[in-house]
């Protein structure tokens, strides 16, 4: 008998249940576009529909892809007509105009380039040029005459002011890129002055559906990173304000239950007494007895563990590194992990920056995924029903810190210092150099990782009951 052949999935995916169409994008255009794959959700658990619907879909997002060739090719001319501009709102006589119009009318011809087919009208036989260039010179028109503004012409400068990580700087491409391919979709001229108030409001209500369907959360991160670009415009470009201002995706908040939350104390004690490699149970322990976050734990040198403290790399809004007293327990491990190596010798050299030039990744994405990947053997997967990541990661080592020095009576003050959280208020936050290292050493040391040996560790009873009976439900 005949083997059936296969249904044809092509640019299909099934995910969470329904499908969607995927096209590759281009090597050369991903940095352009942000992202290595266009994806359209189809809406439809069956295949024989979702294949029926996908050439649509597929076909707009090839337009995309073609878009930004288009965009990537024309930007000296994008540049070269920003250029002119500059001449153009400045010209004083008539010559002067007419022989830059004559200079613009000539590079348009140049940019839409020989006719692609001959048409027939009444008229008889006509050239037919290729659309897209004709929108890509008209577009070259508009700005050289100084009447629009691509949207991207001044998003590398903004980019090299920002003092973000390369990943927030990758959110910063991709919003750029999903306006530009909304702008697309719509019709619409790819322009600064094209994006009105209404518009931007309309792009966020349009944005769930352009993004596949993420979280509102998401959506929201990257019309805050378009904010921040508009902001920049307002004080630097014609732009006159912020069009992405308050700007947002209304979405229900997050049930307390379905918090990413602490590790309990009997799941840290599973995590550090289970088969984990000498490496991934040394970093657990720097996570617990150090409430650091994991990038800052793996991207620790030698230079870093000297005189009883650790220093500690500025993350996230910090305005500097920090030092926090050693606990008692990671004595062993650091000496072990420093021994005969060179101050700027990495801690833990067993995951070191990412090799590809160009890579967004932190170093500690391994990590984190190596970690993620071991949780789960030793029953640490705290999973509900339709959220993308789960309520237990390596995360939560920095919340039980933070909860065991709350509840052994540490001031929240010196538990922000230590951490480095925002401190509240004008005094403590501007004022303060912060307390000392002899306080922050006697409250680190209250802290004690549970016995490693004994059974299953009863769950301390918290003022939030809710929450202890949902995690206990649904804890995997």
């Amino acid at each position: 008998m005949a083997r059936k052949p296969t249904a044809d999935r092509t640019h299909l995916e099934f995910h969470h249940g329904t499908y969607r169409v995927s096209v590759t994008v281009p090597p050369s255009l991903r940095a352009r576009l942000g992202k290595t794959k266009l994806k359209r959700p189809l809406r439809t658990d069956s295949l024989i529909a979702a294949r029926a619907m996908r050439h649509r879909a597929v076909a707009e997002l090839k337009r995309v892809i073609e878009d930004a060739r288009n965009g990537a090719n024309g930007g000296a001319y994008l540049r070269e007509a920003a250029e002119l501009a500059r001449y153009t709102t400045q010209a004083t006589s008539d010559e002067e105009l007419d022989e830059l119009g004559q200079a613009i009318r000539e590079r348009m011809d140049d940019i839409i380039g020989p006719e692609v087919a001959v048409g027939h009208s009444e008229e008889g036989p006509e050239p037919v040029f290729d659309g897209a260039r004709i929108a890509q010179a008209e577009v070259y028109r508009e700005v050289a005459w100084g009447r629009a503004t691509p949207l991207g012409l001044h998003h590398a400068a903004y980019l090299g002011k920002l003092t973000v990580k390369d990943r927030t700087k990758a959110d910063d491409v991709r919003a750029l890129a999903l306006l530009t391919e909304w702008c697309a979709q719509k019709g619409y001229p790819a322009t600064l002055e094209a994006i009105t108030d209404k518009r931007a409001y309309h792009f966020a209500d349009d944005l769930g559906e352009l993004t596949g369907g993420l979280s509102h959360v998401t959506q929201n991160k990257y019309l805050s990173r378009l904010s921040g670009y508009w902001k920049y415009l307002v004080k630097r470009t014609p732009v006159e304000r912020n069009v992405f201002y308050g700007v947002k995706v209304e979405g229900e908040a997050t049930p307390h239950e379905e918090l990413e939350r602490a590790f309990e104390d009997d799941e840290v004690r599973r995590l550090l007494a289970g088969p984990a490699t000498q490496h991934m149970k040394d970093l657990m322990v720097l996570g617990a007895l150090t409430g650091a976050r994991l990038d800052a734990i793996v991207d620790l040198k030698v230079k870093d563990t000297i005189d009883g403290a650790l220093t500690f790399k500025a993350q996230k809004k910090e305005p500097a590194p920090r030092d926090i007293p050693i606990h008692p327990g990671l004595r062993e491990v650091l000496a072990r992990r420093t021994a005969g190596k060179a101050p700027q010798d990495d801690v833990f050299p067993e995951w070191p920056k990412p090799r590809k030039i160009g890579s967004k990744r932190e170093r500690s994405f391994k990590a984190s995924n190596q970690f993620t990947e071991y949780r789960k053997t030793v029953g640490v997967n705290h999973v509900v029903a339709g959220r993308r990541r789960a309520l237990t990661n390596f995360h939560s080592f920095r919340r039980w810190f933070i909860t065991k020095m709350e509840r052994a009576g540490v001031p929240a003050p010196l538990i922000a210092a230590i951490v480095g959280h925002k401190r509240e208020g004008i005094t403590l936050g501007r004022y303060s150099d912060g307390p000392d290292m002899r306080a922050a050493r006697k409250a680190i040391a209250k802290i004690s990782l549970p016995p490693l040996d004994a059974g299953p560790i009863p769950e301390v009873r918290t003022l939030r009951p809710g929450r202890r009976t949902a995690k206990a439900a649904s804890t995997e």
